[in-house]
């Protein structure tokens, strides 16, 4: 096994199991929150128990707020099941949009930290490549990573994904701390070794504050 193809397999263990844990600690907290009003109305049915009458709008609201939580936890775990079914074929035939879509739904929880927003931008339909989508959704990951530092006082990341004349373009736009951390390594060894199973290029305009990722149509 190369060097490179090392570095490829040590940046995917590490941004599967990243990725993983946050998965679950979101689930978690959907589970507490669950757990939280199941005890509500637990409570409430041992004060009817004991002749108080229930209230209907109480009751509701907490309904309410459990169906809430289930509609969240199935988007947690269709998520999951995504990332999880990527490995599945080493190419294939995806939609970017999807895919950036996909890396911003499982960083939002590490973006919020930092008090960043981040913002995928629609696009007039799918955007279509052949390539590994594993890798793709690593490299993203690894670049939502660095643009979510450089977004600066504006705290926003907008993410572009369009048809471009020789491939896909992929945007990480509205990044106003970029200039500030350009001596910062990016991309990483890890980035540029997905960079260079993708056939990919990747640049930055500090002046625009762009990160911009130049996909081939077809990874051979």
């Amino acid at each position: 096994m190369s060097n490179e193809w090392r570095i490829i397999g040590e940046s995917g263990l590490q941004f599967f199991g990243t990725a993983s844990a946050s998965i679950s600690h979101e689930i978690k907290n959907v589970l507490a929150i669950i757990n939280e009003n199941a005890g509500l109305l637990e409570d409430l049915t041992l004060m009817a128990d004991k002749g108080m009458p229930l209230d209907p709008e109480r009751l509701k609201k907490i309904a309410g707020k459990v169906l809430g939580q289930i509609r969240r936890a199935d988007k947690i775990i269709k998520s999951m099941n995504r990332l999880a079914h990527s490995v599945d074929e080493p190419i294939k035939n995806v939609d970017s949009v999807e895919i950036l879509e996909l890396i911003a739904a499982l960083s939002v929880r590490f973006a919020a930290k930092l008090g960043v927003t981040l913002k995928v931008m629609p696009s007039e339909g799918p955007v279509n490549i052949t390539t590994n989508p594993f890798f793709l959704e690593n490299l993203i990951w690894l670049c939502l990573d660095f643009a979510i530092h450089a977004a600066g006082p504006g705290k926003t990341v907008e993410l572009i994904t369009e048809n471009a004349k020789k491939g896909v373009r992929i945007t990480f736009a509205r990044l106003e701390g970029l200039a500030e951390t350009q001596r910062l390594e990016f991309p990483s060894e890890q980035g540029n070794a997905l960079l260079n199973a993708l056939n990919a290029e990747i640049g930055q305009n500090a002046g625009n504050g762009e990160i911009i990722l130049m996909l081939p149509a077809k990874t051979e």
